[in-house]
């Protein structure tokens, strides 16, 4: 609603509806003709619609056609004084008066009620009652006593009534008639808001039509207050047009039955005043009418504005509801989507990459290569674990990172190997790379492992990678029940504007295409989302061409870790190994690998082999593949522990290209031992089988204990 402007004929842009000018001269032109023939007959005046009609007419009509009704109205109001004989001067007094009611109102609602006029809401009435028709009845009566006071000598008595007379007259009009016909008008706003069915809407307004000829056919008690219950009632169940149209059938009836000597208005005592002597009884009788009726229309408008504005925003809520619940369908397709695209991505790219990083690791241990051919197989080792340590970044920002998982920790243990090829990185660079601890930072703690792990190496790896000279220092300390990192290098530090924006995704501190440093802006971000889901802290200190400090809490209690006696290095045990993947390149890998510790090998392409060589043969290890054809490695699994025998038992290790979150715990409640992420090299691999193992003499252990 806009508000504030002075202006006095609608807006040309606004939508034309409602009655047609020809009409709203003809409901004009009927007004008078009623007010005629009050005066004539009664030789009182009821009810003065006229200004009503006008007013509504200049609401909502266009500028030329609302002038046309306005003029036209003017003209027809002073031939009709004319006609009743009125002096000139009081004709034209009289059409001036009405006149500048009309103006006065138009302004003042067009200023308070907005362009729109939309009387469904409950303001907008209450600002066209109080802050339009109000002042404008009032100020023209005010004005209409002082020319009687001024032209006749009259007692106060007799000019109090007949003011008080002129303004309830007309406010009752405006407020009956005026609302009435906007409401009329904006009958297709009101389409999609009626609750009640055409029987109900014949039924509700009959039923206000027969109360009030019950109510006012009669001269026996004074039971107005019956009309109010069936109007209530239509307020609440019909639109505003229909609750308008009951209160002019109220009001006709009221008024009909009251101007014929009939219905409970006659039965009001009236004062014995000398001074009103001159005055008709039933004229003294319409105060008490016009009271009764503006009470209705106080009651009855607001009722059914406020039910239409609570239909209205129950619709909106309704459609609202039901778009926020369609873009929540959306969503959740598109997560699961997400997540499908996700764990095809992980497992399609790190297929390849275990060939690549795998044969790579081989080839760097091989006795018989030169200088020159280790250097070069060990460029295409570090590429495929740049490639591998990008993918995952790339993985875990997309997946969000799933749960914490917080285990006992060795702290330095954990430390040494996130910051291994950081280390070897400073080695080649002839850069000094310390790692100090604080007495008591020693020893186990309390984390997720993993993303400390992943927050430790984008961190040193970025030290080294913007340090030119000097070194990279890494200081661990604990501080209760939290650990701090504080990594500091001397390298090209950064200003003001490159520190705000370091832990955004995919900002760098150099874009262009002549930056002298690699990266895909995801570690630092990635490190930053985290140290915030750990519950931690990180703050950076750089000066430019001086070095960068990044300080990193995070809670990480201590923790006593039981000793536990060594297993037996793989390399020291005497084993048969079964590995099931449908790539044949896979397969060999590992059975290189494997053969390197004094391993026995057999081989598997899907699950379904796997579980009839597990029946068949005695293996102490199967190293299965998750996605394979014909049977799955999942469904091998449950397979081969629904076997029976000790052939159940056996230790399971998967070794898979589904590396997400869900998919580890899915090998493990699957009945697996234990997970490794290809692509693997021969250390990560010889872990994961003492890992394995390890897990599947524990589970042993517990069966029979249990």
């Amino acid at each position: 609603m806009r508000r504030g402007r002075w202006r006095f004929f609608r807006h040309d842009a606004g939508r034309e509806a409602g009655p047609p000018p020809w009409l709203y001269v003809l409901l004009f032109i009927a007004a008078l003709a009623l007010g005629q023939w009050s005066v004539a007959a009664l030789n009182v005046t009821v009810v003065w619609p006229a200004n009503a009609v006008l007013l509504a007419a200049v609401l909502q009509l266009p500028r030329d056609k609302a002038r046309g009704v306005l003029i036209g109205g003017v003209l027809l109001n002073l031939a009709n004084n004319i006609v009743r004989g009125d002096p000139t001067v009081f004709a034209v007094l009289n059409v001036a008066l009405n006149l500048l009611q009309v103006v006065v109102a138009t302004l003042l609602a067009r200023r308070l009620c907005g362009a729109a006029l939309d009387m469904r809401r409950p303001k907008r009435l209450f600002r066209f009652a109080i802050g339009a028709v109000i002042p404008a009845v009032a100020l023209t009566t005010v004005l209409a006593g002082v020319v009687v006071i001024a032209t006749r000598r009259l007692p106060l008595e007799l000019i109090n009534f007949r003011l008080h007379h002129l303004f309830d007259m007309e406010l009752l009009a405006m407020m009956i008639v005026t609302p009435a016909l906007l409401l009329v008008a904006r009958t297709h706003r009101f389409r999609n808001d009626a609750q009640a069915s055409p029987l109900e809407v014949v039924a509700l307004i009959g039923l206000v039509g027969v109360t009030a000829l019950g109510v006012f056919g009669q001269s026996v008690a004074p039971i107005m207050f019956l009309i109010f219950p069936p109007l209530i009632l239509l307020a609440f169940r019909l639109s505003p047009p229909w609750t308008a149209a009951a209160l002019l059938i109220v009001t006709l009836v009221a008024a009909g039955a009251t101007l014929n000597g009939i219905g409970p208005i006659g039965l009001t005592r009236l004062t014995q005043d000398p001074a009103l002597a001159s005055i008709p009884a039933i004229m003294r009788q319409m105060n008490v009418l016009h009271v009764f009726l503006l009470a209705l229309v106080a009651t009855v408008l607001p009722i059914t504005t406020l039910s239409s504005e609570r239909r209205r925003l129950f619709a909106r809520l309704h459609d609202r509801t039901e778009t926020a619940l369609a873009a929540l369908q959306r969503a959740e397709k598109a997560d699961a989507a997400k997540s499908r695209f996700l764990a095809m991505m992980s497992h399609e790219m790190r297929t390849p990459l275990t060939g690549i990083t795998g044969y790579a690791d081989l080839l760097s241990r091989h006795p018989e290569l030169d200088l020159e051919g280790r250097r070069q197989v060990e460029a295409v080792r570090q590429c495929g674990e740049a490639m591998l340590r990008l993918i995952e970044d790339l993985l875990e920002v997309s997946s969000g990172g799933g749960e914490l998982a917080s285990k006992p920790v060795d702290i330095p243990a954990l430390v040494e190997e996130a910051m291994g090829p950081a280390r070897e990185w400073a080695t080649v660079r002839g850069l000094n790379f310390v790692i100090d601890y604080v007495p008591g930072a020693e020893g186990a703690a309390l984390t997720d492992g993993r993303r400390l792990r992943q927050i430790l190496h984008h961190l040193g790896s970025n030290a080294v990678k913007f340090t030119g000279r000097g070194g990279v220092r890494i200081q661990v300390e604990r501080r209760d029940d939290r650990l701090r990192f504080e990594i500091h290098d001397t390298g090209c530090g950064m200003t003001k504007d490159v520190l705000a924006g370091i832990f955004s995704l995919f900002e760098q501190a150099d874009a262009t295409t002549r930056r002298a440093h690699e990266g895909a802006g995801v570690g630092l971000a990635l490190a930053k989302t985290h140290i915030d889901r750990m519950g931690g802290s990180v703050w950076v200190e750089s000066t430019p061409a001086m070095g960068t400090t990044f300080t990193v809490e995070i809670p990480a209690p201590a923790v006593e870790v039981p000793a536990t006696a060594e297993a037996l290095a793989v390399q020291d045990r005497r084993m048969r190994v079964l590995i099931v993947d449908d790539h044949p390149s896979n397969r060999d890998l590992m059975r290189i690998m494997l053969e390197a510790a004094d391993c026995e090998t057999a081989e598997a392409s899907d699950g379904r082999e796997a579980v009839e060589a597990v029946q068949a043969g005695a293996f102490d290890l199967v190293l299965m593949d998750v996605r394979m054809p014909v049977m799955d490695g999942v469904a091998a699994t449950r397979a081969i522990r629904a076997l029976d025998g000790p052939a159940a038992e056996i230790a399971i290790l998967a070794v898979t290209a589904e590396a997400m979150p869900e998919d580890v715990a899915r090998c493990l409640s699957a009945g697996m031992d234990a997970h490794v992420a290809k692509p693997i090299t021969q250390a990560r691999l010889y872990a994961a089988m003492d890992q394995a193992m390890d897990a599947a003499e524990n589970r042993i252990d517990n069966v029979q204990a249990a």
